[in-house]
């Protein structure tokens, strides 16, 4: 899981940093420029441009020298980020690249469907609903990875993660997948994709915070 990989970078980081090589209160240039080029990547890349984590190493980063001071600036920031990442304080990896990826599908979707690419349309929509409901669900916590959509739909009803509009509409919106994931494309219409498209990202922007563009 992509989570994993985060983790696993943020404790090799830790350990680069914790063994910087010093002499006269200067580390080495190649050892911390690389521990600190590495670490403003990764930060970028799990808490964001806008982040304070990222926002405050890259400030520090431009005045530090490699002295041992502004290398333990750079390290409380880092420390700082990877406590909050293992407590899922500031952010969850794995829910925005999700939604990242479920709104272009989204997009292809609902530009195919305007190309008159109905059947398209439906296969991609349905793909996205389907893993991004198991997305949902295994964030909060339940084991889904080899269920079907039907009992994903189940679970996430009996712990409360779906409710009012939504609740009632996922049945429909099950059907229309079945439909396409086995090519009944006689018994799908325009109407119906297109619905189950704007469910998608009525879902997108409830579940994940996402806006589709």
């Amino acid at each position: 899981m992509l989570s994993e990989r985060f983790a696993n970078r943020f404790n090799e980081l830790e350990v680069e940093f914790l063994a910087l090589p010093y002499d006269n209160a200067y580390a080495a240039d190649r050892a911390w420029i690389k521990w600190a080029t590495s670490t403003e990547s990764l930060l970028l890349a799990a808490c964001k441009e806008n982040s304070p984590h990222y926002t405050n190493f890259v400030k520090s980063l431009q005045t530090c020298n490699g002295h041992r001071s502004g290398i333990e600036r750079l390290g409380g920031i880092f420390l700082s980020a990877k406590e909050a990442f293992e407590a899922n304080y500031l952010f969850d990896v794995e829910r925005d690249v999700s939604a990242e990826i479920f709104g272009d599908f989204v997009i292809l979707a609902r530009r195919a469907l305007a190309e008159n690419n109905q059947d398209v349309a439906a296969v991609l929509a349905s793909a996205a609903l389907e893993d991004a409901l198991k997305r949902h669900a295994t964030s909060s916590g339940l084991a889904v990875d080899e269920s079907t959509m039907s009992e994903v739909i189940g679970a996430l009803k009996s712990k409360g993660l779906v409710s009012g509009a939504q609740k009632s509409m996922l049945s429909a919106m099950l059907q229309i997948r079945n439909l396409a994931m086995h090519a009944k494309w006689e018994k799908i219409t325009k109407p119906d994709v297109s619905g189950l498209i704007g469910f998608v990202e009525q879902f997108l922007l409830t579940s994940f915070g996402t806006h589709v563009k």
